[in-house]
């Protein structure tokens, strides 16, 4: 078994194989290529269990562009990602997203659409009167804006992503492995290898750190603190006789969110900071629809008096605990150990940007299309942040 490669690239979820394919698809730089994957059924994964969603309408402008690339990637998928005349069924929906805002939280949405449109996002501000215009079953007496993408903004499917990334990879030349990195062999400046939880290593010219909520463990053996933890979000689907015709994604003034899915809708909610330790498990605190979550609903949508839930399931973020944003690049202690960590839930809709930066770092030395060194690791050690303001 080759036991070097040029990139060892440390989980193979859709930011791992973004980053394989993007660095695949420079054939002139011949690469080696490997992507070590602990759980291949990606059960478990952030990709599988996200809400599967992209949106323009964020606070920073690095997010906005990553994510519009992210559309655009969306959009030619197929033909991107077609191997041997199979397509993946990416199944991209461009709904929009609606922010929602009360008369106390105008001025920020103001202030953030404002770094959309320069920014070139499709979005408009909508007023109140506006608003039950065009959404006649929203509840609107309390609301003083909103917030619309008109274009670009939607949901897919993530699975589909994810293994149509990987399959294309794979058949461009990169090497896919089950196996758990159990840490990193450091010399001096650099990574000599990746240590494998069968004994065995793995020698590289560069590793890049795509590990999500195990990626802080991975730097600490490196010796390097990475200000990511593991946060646990629930998604609810619930069943309601409503109809909704033109329903985007809506976020509540609450921080409430829900979309179509089928027949039926998803929602959920980020907890309160003191109610969001780190967490490793599965668990799903059902009484949150009863308590939290259809009261808003109902309120919101007096069409969803009705609704009941049919299932629910937890995944977890790898929340920055900075800023809400990713750290990209390499650490300025380490010069072959790239990091692409800290989504904070963003990571779905980033990956394509994120994948082609990372592989313009490792081959070229530099970012080419998007400059994003904002998001280096600079900020981080200087105790920086620079804060998204939109997260949902």
């Amino acid at each position: 078994m080759q036991d070097h490669f040029d990139v060892v690239i440390v989980g193979g979820a859709v930011v791992g194989s973004a980053a394989a394919y993007f660095l695949a698809v420079q054939a002139a730089s011949g690469a080696s290529v490997l992507v070590l994957e602990r759980d291949p059924s990606y059960s478990e994964c952030a990709t599988t269990r996200s809400l599967a969603s992209i949106r323009h309408q964020f606070s920073t402008p690095e997010n906005i562009r990553m994510s519009m690339f992210g559309t655009t990637f969306l959009r030619q998928a197929e033909q991107r990602l077609a191997v041997d005349g199979q397509v993946p069924a990416i199944g991209l929906r461009e709904p929009g997203y609606l922010f929602l805002a009360t008369a106390g939280g105008r001025a920020v949405l103001q202030a953030n659409h404002r770094v959309q449109r320069a920014e070139g996002a499709d979005v408009v501000l909508l007023a109140a009167d506006e608003l039950r215009a065009r959404f006649p079953w929203l509840a609107s007496d309390d609301l003083a804006a909103g917030s619309l993408g008109l274009s670009g903004e939607g949901w897919l499917d993530a699975h589909a992503l994810m293994h149509g990334l990987r399959r294309k990879a794979s058949s461009l030349g990169v090497s896919y492995r089950h196996a758990q990195a159990a840490g990193l062999q450091r010399q001096g400046r650099r990574i000599e290898a990746v240590l494998l939880a069968d004994g065995s290593r793995v020698r590289c010219g560069h590793v890049i750190n795509a590990a999500g909520t195990g990626a802080t463990a991975l730097a600490r053996t490196a010796g390097i603190t990475l200000p990511v933890q593991s946060r646990k979000r629930c998604v609810f689907h619930f069943g309601s006789p409503a109809q909704l015709p033109g329903c985007p994604l809506v976020i509540d003034p609450s921080g409430l969110y829900f979309r179509p899915e089928g027949a039926g809708f998803l929602c959920g909610i980020a907890p309160p900071e003191h109610e969001d330790p780190e967490s490793h498990d599965f668990d799903v605190p059902l009484q949150w629809w009863e308590d939290r979550l259809w009261p808003v609903l109902a309120r919101r949508v007096p069409g969803f008096e009705a609704a009941r839930l049919l299932s629910a399931w937890a995944g977890h973020y790898d929340v920055n605990t900075l800023d809400h944003n990713t750290i990209l690049g390499a650490h300025p202690e380490v010069e072959n150990l790239l990091f692409a960590n800290g989504f904070s839930g963003h990571g779905l809709q980033q990956a394509p940007a994120v994948g082609r930066a990372l592989a313009e770092l490792v081959l070229d030395g530099s970012y080419r299309s998007l400059d994003l060194s904002a998001l280096g690791w600079q900020r981080v050690l200087e105790g920086r942040p620079l804060r998204e303001l939109n997260v949902v």
